[in-house]
């Protein structure tokens, strides 16, 4: 395993220009491109919440260590394919762990970190939901997250559970290793809405090599190339996106914590001065929290002049949000054209999209009546109406169509739900064949349940099926609604969530939840006041709304807001109230 190194010691982290090795993830298998990449010097690199450096680990002692691990979990009597639960620290341990899977043939799933305060009961049981949906045979996790894991693994009979630590006492296995191979499965991922109902998605050694393939041409990966993320290992876009590719074209990178980076969001824009580094990806809310925090004098410390592509997605994307985020980091060196809206998904292995690189965030304003009556996305002036912002073309060797609730397939500016086809998509779920049928078809359409349009062969996403409001028969999106809350100075982005709920003629009536430090009666009363009236001006609609603490909105794994979560809160509180007051 392996060990902090002595305080007194100096790192230095892997180079960014590893012995001139650079394939575009053209591999068969990840063993097969970890194989590789350990031939140069390049690595991962792993950063405190303070901004130092502990730990340092190229990918030759990756590769090292995996494989020895590999060996010591073959000393239990596990079947090929059987799942190792990993609970995803953002550590080296994580990596070993997952390698480790690849060459004993064995299947990694990859469990959330993340215990809000409070939450030891919710925590421990959405690992007891996901152990049991991927029927793990081993779970392992760090000493300080053990209690959690062995609690969650009670009564699911696991022939072991421990530490990362207690494999290091384990008999290494004097065999031949063999790999997974480019059929089987390399991982589970679990979605980051997986949790009263986990659905855990195969994704085998084919479909993400091609989505690794297509995301470094999308991206156009260079030798002086250098990456930087602070997402969580079990959430796509962190695996994916920010292990599995930089390890896949040899690119060293550099870690910081998510809960770190959460506390002091200033640390990645340090990483990325300090390291020069040229990629990085997050949601919108990541941008939206650095924003949030750069204090004006903070700005003279970064250089940002090499970021040429600060990926952005997983979330509805606001150009409001890109355009502060550009004008605020622009004396730093921070191009706006680096950003590259994309879209993706777990069921494609991770992408599906990139904008052309160089072309910034470009974005359709769409006549919000149109839009709402008729599922047509009919262009108006800048400023005016709804935006939208292009994801660009679908992968090469992938195809995407856009379908109306008939199944039938609609022309360019004509709203649909968005289907996939290619080798990425996943080959179902995990154990849940019904729930693969509802989105796979038997022909290898995988319907995203994302609802966008076609333009100039650019996909544009609008919002989820499942989120759309229908009030008084109009198709109404939540996030207009949010986002006439959030335009509030007393708000920010991510404080409202928009959901609909049964009325009492059995008709939707739209609530929104507004979360706020605002005590004052008065205060409240007129922002409630002022919300009510800006979103019947804008959206001609009656709307409840309920003001609520901070840190009161639900949000998945990944840090998108839930609006099924916020929906279930808000009616148990009715219903809390209503008991109370009866």
């Amino acid at each position: 395993m392996s060990q902090v190194p002595d305080i007194n010691i100096t790192l230095l982290a892997t180079p960014t220009l590893s012995a001139s090795l650079l394939r575009l993830a053209d591999f068969s298998t990840l063993a097969e491109a970890l194989d590789y990449a350990a031939q140069g010097e390049s690595g991962a690199n792993f950063y405190a919440g303070s901004g130092k450096l502990v730990t340092v680990f190229p990918y030759r002692t990756l590769r090292e260590e995996a494989r020895t691990l590999a060996k010591r979990l073959l000393s239990f009597p596990l079947e090929r394919g059987a799942r190792v639960a990993i609970v995803a620290e953002t550590n080296p341990d994580f990596l070993r762990f997952f390698f480790a899977c690849q060459y004993a043939g064995l299947v990694p799933v990859a469990l959330p970190a993340v215990i809000h305060v409070g939450g030891h009961k919710a925590y421990v049981n959405q690992l007891h939901g996901l152990l049991q949906g991927c029927r793990a045979s081993v779970a392992v996790s760090s000493s300080q997250l053990l209690p959690f894991l062995t609690e969650a693994t009670e009564g699911l009979g696991l022939k072991f559970v421990g530490a990362a630590s207690a494999f290091d006492d384990l008999p290494v296995q004097n065999i031949q290793l063999q790999a997974s191979g480019p059929r089987e499965t390399a991982y589970l991922q679990y979605t980051s809405g997986s949790t009263g109902f986990p659905r855990g998605v195969i994704i085998t050694q084919q479909a993400v090599m091609a989505n690794l393939v297509g995301s470094a041409h999308g991206l156009d990966v260079r030798l002086d190339d250098r990456c930087v993320s602070w997402l969580p290992f079990y959430h796509d876009m962190g695996l994916v996106g920010c292990l599995l590719a930089p390890m896949a074209t040899q690119r060293s990178i550099d870690y910081l914590d998510t809960r770190d980076f959460a506390m002091r969001p200033r640390r990645w824009l340090e990483l990325m001065t300090n390291s020069r580094a040229t990629i990085s990806f997050s949601p919108p809310f990541g941008y939206a929290l650095c924003v949030r925090r750069l204090r004006p004098e903070d700005i003279a410390l970064y250089d940002l002049s090499a970021w040429r592509v600060a990926g952005i997605g997983a979330e509805p994307i606001h150009v409001e949000l890109t355009d502060r985020f550009s004008e605020l980091l622009a004396p730093a060196g921070f191009n706006a054209l680096a950003f590259v809206p994309s879209y993706g998904m777990a069921e494609s292995s991770l992408a599906i999209s990139f904008a052309p690189l160089g072309t910034g965030v470009v974005v359709d304003w769409l006549d919000s009546d149109d839009l709402a009556d008729n599922f047509i996305a009919t262009k108006v002036s800048p400023n005016t109406g709804s935006s939208f912002v292009r994801c660009g073309p679908v992968l090469p060797k992938h195809e995407v169509v856009i379908r109306d609730e008939r199944g039938n397939t609609m022309v360019d500016m004509h709203i649909g739900r968005i289907n996939v086809r290619g080798p990425s998509v996943m080959s179902g779920y995990f154990e849940l064949p019904e729930q693969t049928r509802l989105v796979l078809s038997a022909d290898g359409w995988l319907d995203t349940g994302d609802l966008g349009y076609l333009i100039d062969g650019n996909i544009v996403v609008t919002g989820r099926h499942k989120d759309m409001l229908i009030i008084n028969g109009r198709n109404i999106w939540p996030q207009d609604i949010e986002a006439i809350a959030t335009r509030q100075p007393e708000l920010r982005s991510g404080d409202a969530s928009a959901v609909s709920i049964p009325g009492p003629e059995q008709e939707d009536v739209a609530v929104l939840i507004v979360q706020c430090n605002i005590t004052d009666l008065d205060e409240q009363h007129h922002l409630t006041q002022q919300l009510h009236r800006e979103i019947h001006e804008e959206l001609g609609i009656s709307c409840l709304i309920e003001l609520v603490p901070r840190h009161t909105l639900p949000r998945t794994s990944s840090g998108k807001l839930s609006r099924s979560g916020a929906r279930k809160d808000y009616l148990l509180r009715r219903k809390s109230k209503a008991s109370h007051e009866s």
